[in-house]
C-alpha cells in the first residue's frame, strides 16, 4: 500500500501569549487535524503569528487593516494541496474567550477552516457554499471529539 505524501511544517512568531499557544499546538495535534482535513496528499506550512503580522498580511493580500483570524494561501489543489495557512495568535485568543471556547478547539475549528479553503471551499461566494462549508467543518469537528463550533 502507497502512504500519502505529507509535508508540514508549523511555525510561531514571537507575541506577548506566544508561549500559551505553543503549548496548545504540538506538531503532532496540528498535523493530526489538518490531515483529517485533507484527504490527499498536501504540503501545507501553518504559521501563528501576532496582531502586527496578521494585520499587515490581511492589508496586503486582502486589502483590509486588521488582524484577521485565519488566512489561507493556496497555491495548487491538484495533485498535492499546497498552501500557508496564518493563523493570528491575538485574534484567535479574543474570540475563543468571547465564543466560550476553548484554545484549543478554536484552533482546530479554525485549522480546519483554512485546510478546506485551500481545498477550493468557499463560504462567501453563495449561501449554500458557506452552508456545505460549515457542514463539513461540523463533521470534521466531531470526528475529532470537539463540539459544534456554531
Amino acid at each position: 500500500m502507497r502512504t500519502r505524501h505529507m509535508a508540514f511544517s508549523l511555525q510561531f512568531a514571537r507575541f506577548d501569549t506566544s508561549a500559551a499557544h505553543r503549548a496548545v499546538l504540538t506538531r503532532a495535534k496540528v498535523l493530526r487535524w489538518i490531515s483529517h482535513a485533507l484527504p490527499g496528499a498536501f504540503e501545507i506550512t501553518v504559521r501563528i503569528v501576532g496582531q502586527a503580522e496578521g494585520r499587515a498580511l490581511n492589508l496586503q493580500f486582502r486589502g483590509k487593516d486588521y488582524a484577521t483570524n485565519v488566512l489561507t494561501f493556496d497555491y495548487a489543489r491538484s495533485p498535492t494541496v499546497m498552501a500557508d495557512l496564518v493563523l493570528c495568535g491575538p485574534v484567535i485568543e479574543c474570540e475563543a474567550l468571547a465564543q466560550g471556547k476553548t484554545l484549543e478547539a478554536h484552533y482546530a475549528h479554525l485549522l480546519l477552516h483554512g485546510a478546506l479553503h485551500a481545498q477550493g471551499y468557499d463560504h462567501e461566494t453563495s449561501e449554500a457554499d458557506a452552508l456545505e462549508m460549515e457542514s463539513l467543518e461540523i463533521l470534521l469537528l466531531m470526528a475529532l471529539g470537539f463540539d459544534c463550533p456554531y
